[in-house]
């Protein structure tokens, strides 16, 4: 399976840049990486069948954009190159095997994100992990849907819990994640192929993480809600901050209530506990 990445050329850049990447992230992108003259977005070359990016045109900009196809045996290389560590405040670092240890953090997690997305670098990664650090996780039953490299369930193993469930729909992330789970030691760790539906037999979690984007979180909603336990705290993110009053009302008509809400530039998570 290969990605197209989809480089945007918006002029004026701000807020043009974010205007339209709220507009196409319903379209199935799955990551997207800011620059000086616009973004750069990507999506599984099966996705990107059926909508023409054309015709969108807006009244205080202009874009442009070409589409570069990624193959599946240069992503290592590329990330390879590229990738730094990841600090999250003082408490986590997320780094490479090729890295340096890093002595000053409470917790270290080695990604090799191969064709997964998710090393970390992004804003909802980042922001799921300071609201985790903040949450009682020690003998938790978690879910993480949506696993991508496996570094939220990673995370919730380090902070205590010894019943976790990864699942996500792709085989690379899927193979990546168990490569992930075993060079952090995470033995409690489970990784499935497949949709929510797997979790329909499933015991009730205390905990359910979703970093996925808004239209499949909305989706979910209804099974996480059947499948958490009372009080059980709910982690979504993987969208932005004007879409935070939308999944809080979606969540509140499925018994879930508010708690907090973690915003970085245009992103944001949301955690809610079930009533």
């Amino acid at each position: 399976m290969s990605y197209l990445n989809y480089q945007f050329t918006v002029n004026p850049s701000e807020p043009g840049s974010e205007i339209l990447m709220a507009w196409i992230s319903d379209f199935g992108f799955e990551s997207f990486d800011f620059n000086e003259s616009g973004f750069s977005a990507y999506i599984k070359e099966e996705n990107a069948i059926g909508f023409e990016l054309g015709n969108l045109v807006f009244d205080d900009f202009t874009f442009s954009y070409e589409i570069i196809k990624v193959p599946l045996t240069n992503w290592n290389a590329e990330w390879e190159k590229n990738f730094e560590p990841v600090l999250v405040d003082d408490f986590l670092c997320i780094r490479a095997p090729f890295h340096k240890k890093n002595k000053s953090v409470q917790h270290e997690i080695i990604i090799m994100p191969k064709m997964s997305f998710g090393t970390g670098h992004h804003q909802t990664t980042r922001l799921v992990c300071k609201a985790m650090f903040e949450t009682d996780f020690n003998n938790k039953r978690v879910l993480d849907m949506g696993c991508g490299t496996g570094i939220l369930a990673i995370f919730a193993n380090f902070l205590g819990s010894k019943d976790i469930t990864a699942i996500d729909i792709d085989e690379w992330c899927v193979e990546n994640s168990i490569e992930n789970c075993s060079s952090n030691n995470c033995n409690d760790i489970i990784v499935k192929k497949g949709d929510v539906e797997l979790i329909n037999q499933s015991p009730l979690f205390d905990v359910i993480i979703a970093n996925i984007n808004k239209n499949i979180l909305k989706r979910h909603l209804p099974v996480y809600s059947e499948k958490l336990a009372s009080k059980g705290k709910l982690f979504l993110s993987g969208f932005f901050k004007t879409d935070i009053a939308e999944l809080v009302e979606a969540a509140e008509m499925l018994n879930f209530e508010f708690s907090i809400s973690k915003q970085e530039n245009e992103w944001a998570m949301i955690l809610f506990e079930k009533k």
